[in-house]
C-alpha cells in the first residue's frame, strides 16, 4: 500500500480522535476520491479513514463483524463531526495483494484469492449485522436501469454484451435471480485482501459486505486478477481453485451486466 508523508488539517482533527493522533507520524494512503484514508505510525499502527457523514457507518459495522470472525481489523472508533464520518481501525499485519511478491507469482496469487473466498462463503453469517445486503444491491441496479448509463468496457474480455438494450435485458433478469446465498465481502478485489506472506491476515473496506449473492464476489475476484495482471488467462482457473460446483456461469453474466448498469 502506498504511503507519502501528509499532515491532517486541523478541521479534520474532532476531539475524538486527538489521542490517537497524539505522536504519530501520518502518511496519506488514499486510493479513492470517495475517502480519505491515512496511515497513523503510532505503536503497530492504526488506520484513520475520513469520508462524508454517514457513508462509513456500513463499513463499520461490517468491520467490527468480520473483526469478532478474525477476518478483519479492530474497530476502534466511529464517529461523526460536523459532516464527516471518522473510522479508526487498527492495522492488519502485512501486506495487500497488490503487493510484488504477490503479483510475481500469479498463480499463487489466483490460487489462494480463490480458496480464500470459497472460505469466506462458506463461514456462517447468521450474525451478520446486515442480513439483506440484496436490498441496497438490487436498488442500486434498480436507479441504473431508470437512466441510459452503461461502462460497456467493464468486463472487456470476460463478459460482453452486443448492445445497451442486451445489457439491460440480462441485468434485469438478475435482479429476478439474485440470491442469499452466502456472507460476502462486496469488494473483493486484491487491494483489499491482506495477506502475512500468503496466508490471510484480514480483510478491509467491508461496507459493502453482508449477505448476498456470492457471485457478486466471485465476480469482482475474476476481474481483480484480470485488472491487475493484465490478463484474462487466469479466469478459468481462478474457478476451479474457488470450485466449479459452487459457480453458475449465467448468474455470473447476470450479474457483470448489473454491474454495468448500477455502478
Amino acid at each position: 500500500m502506498r504511503r507519502h508523508a501528509a499532515a491532517l488539517p486541523a478541521e479534520f482533527q474532532p476531539p475524538e480522535i486527538r489521542p490517537f493522533l497524539k505522536g504519530a507520524d501520518i502518511y496519506d494512503s488514499s486510493c479513492s476520491p470517495e475517502a480519505s484514508v491515512y496511515f497513523l505510525d503510532q505503536g503497530d499502527g492504526l488506520y484513520l479513514k475520513i469520508s462524508q457523514a454517514g457513508t462509513l457507518f456500513r463499513e463499520a459495522e461490517m468491520t467490527a463483524y468480520f473483526s469478532r470472525l478474525g477476518l478483519s481489523a479492530q474497530v476502534l472508533h466511529y464517529g461523526t463531526h460536523e459532516g464527516s464520518d471518522y473510522l479508526i481501525t487498527a492495522r492488519i499485519p502485512g501486506e495487500d495483494c497488490t503487493d510484488r511478491h504477490c503479483l510475481d507469482d500469479p498463480k499463487k496469487l489466483c490460487d489462494t484469492t480463490a480458496s480464500l473466498l470459497r472460505a469466506l462463503h462458506e463461514t456462517d453469517g447468521s450474525l451478520c449485522p446486515v442480513q439483506d445486503r440484496l436490498e441496497s444491491y438490487s436498488e442500486s441496479v434498480r436507479r441504473g436501469l431508470a437512466g441510459r448509463h452503461c461502462e460497456s468496457d467493464l468486463f472487456a474480455g470476460l463478459w460482453e454484451f452486443g448492445s445497451l438494450q442486451e445489457t439491460r435485458v440480462v441485468a434485469e433478469e438478475g435482479l429476478r435471480n439474485l440470491r442469499k446465498d452466502a456472507l460476502i465481502h462486496g469488494d473483493y478485489c486484491l487491494p483489499n485482501i491482506i495477506l502475512n506472506g500468503w496466508d490471510l491476515s484480514g480483510y478491509i473496506d467491508l461496507g459493502n459486505g453482508g449477505i448476498a449473492d456470492s457471485h457478486i464476489d466471485i465476480l469482482w475476484g475474476i476481474w481483480t486478477l484480470n485488472y491487475n495482471l493484465g490478463t484474462v488467462e487466469y479466469s478459468d482457473r481462478f474457478m476451479d481453485a474457488y470450485g466449479r460446483d459452487r459457480i453458475d456461469p449465467d448468474r455470473l453474466r447476470m450479474i457483470a451486466a448489473m454491474e454495468m448498469i448500477g455502478i
